[in-house]
């Protein structure tokens, strides 16, 4: 019965990730002076539907997208409130809303779960292991460990995100000392069994520093929440780009529910279940926030790069370009979307009945 009642709460999820998305594009296209035609929830057959004013509102039959439908999109259209009618950056502003908006929900829901904490670890040095070794290496109390390699450490879990994409245990390690940066060359960094008064502990051979909850304090570690999460879903795409994972490892909405049950299901209580969902809920809408605006076909970030490209041309030669030619290329690559998450969907089911 938990399990079902998991799965329903992953759907809602769903529906509220899309309806956040297409309400940015929506609102932000009614202040903008677009005019909205459709507001979906969900694709294929119509299930209810209410028309006020000069828009209908619908709910669709399969929860795996939407849509804002507005006039003139993907044609020439006389229309002065159409889409091509407006501004380019109106455009581009009304194309990027439904990733911002993903991006706030995403972030609003790490600062929900960051409220039920009693505080935070830093990155600033408090103090190291008796067997650690590390100050003979340059570090002293009271610095702040700033970026590995170049890149920007966040939180503390950082460590062992960025340690675990390079074997060596060396790296040019930047800290922060008396308010100014510097770079500790060829830094030995590995996790090891260490001691600290009498007790072995397992680690990096530091201690790190502790700050209480705050508003300030939850706002801030949210915020570097979702930065870590744009950071995994960059990592996760060089990974896929470089072959170092294939389409086999991916995950369609199918997969995500039974992931986000599994969740649920093996947290020991329900309260941490639906905290731990809430924590894999905001790391989905930062994913769609940041993949909706890769420069794809279909994408938003496609359609971004296709209206500035166009508006550049039509300065440069003088020439209008009918938008139904931009539809055509968006229309193939929904296709091969549509195409690419039937096969991930498939995947998944097979993956799941085969445990």
């Amino acid at each position: 019965m938990t399990t079902i009642l998991y799965i329903l709460l992953a759907i809602l999820l769903f529906g509220v990730l899309i309806l956040a998305h297409e309400w940015g594009h929506f609102i932000t296209a009614k202040k903008l002076g677009v005019q909205v035609n459709e507001f979906a929830i969900g694709m294929g057959p119509v299930l209810w539907k209410r028309q006020r004013g000069e828009t209908q509102y619908s709910i669709r039959a399969f929860p795996v997208g939407g849509f804002c439908a507005m006039e003139g999109e993907d044609e020439d259209n006389d229309n002065p409130r159409g889409f091509h009618s407006v501004s380019w950056w109106r455009r581009v502003i009304i194309l990027v809303a439904g990733s911002f908006m993903n991006f706030v929900v995403g972030f609003l829901m790490v600062a929900v779960l960051l409220c039920t904490y009693s505080g935070f670890t830093t990155l600033e040095l408090t103090g190291f292991y008796d067997n650690g070794g590390l100050q003979e290496q340059g570090l002293q109390v009271g610095d702040t460990l700033y970026a590995l390699d170049g890149h920007r450490l966040y939180l503390t879990n950082d460590l062992s995100l960025l340690t675990a994409r390079t074997g060596d245990g060396y790296y040019d390690l930047t800290i922060v000392r008396d308010g100014k940066q510097m770079v500790l060359k060829d830094f030995h960094l590995f996790q090891d069994t260490y001691e600290y008064e009498g007790r072995q502990t397992y680690g990096y051979g530091i201690l790190l520093g502790y700050e209480g909850k705050t508003v300030g304090s939850v706002l801030k570690n949210a915020w570097y929440n979702c930065l870590e999460f744009v950071r995994m879903v960059r990592m996760g795409l060089e990974d896929l780009i470089s072959g170092a994972v294939g389409l086999k490892d991916m995950s369609g909405p199918v997969g995500i529910v039974d992931v986000i049950a599994d969740t649920g299901n093996s947290s020991p209580t329900v309260t941490i279940g639906l905290l731990n969902i809430l924590y894999l809920a905001a790391f989905i809408a930062v994913n769609l926030a940041v993949m909706n605006l890769l420069p794809l076909p279909a994408l938003d970030g496609g359609r971004v790069v296709c209206l500035l490209l166009t508006t550049v041309v039509e300065k440069v030669t003088r020439r209008h370009i009918n938008p139904k030619y931009e539809g055509y290329l968006h229309a193939a690559g929904m296709v091969l979307l549509l195409v690419l998450m039937v096969y991930v969907s498939f995947q998944d089911v097979f993956r799941i009945i085969g445990g």
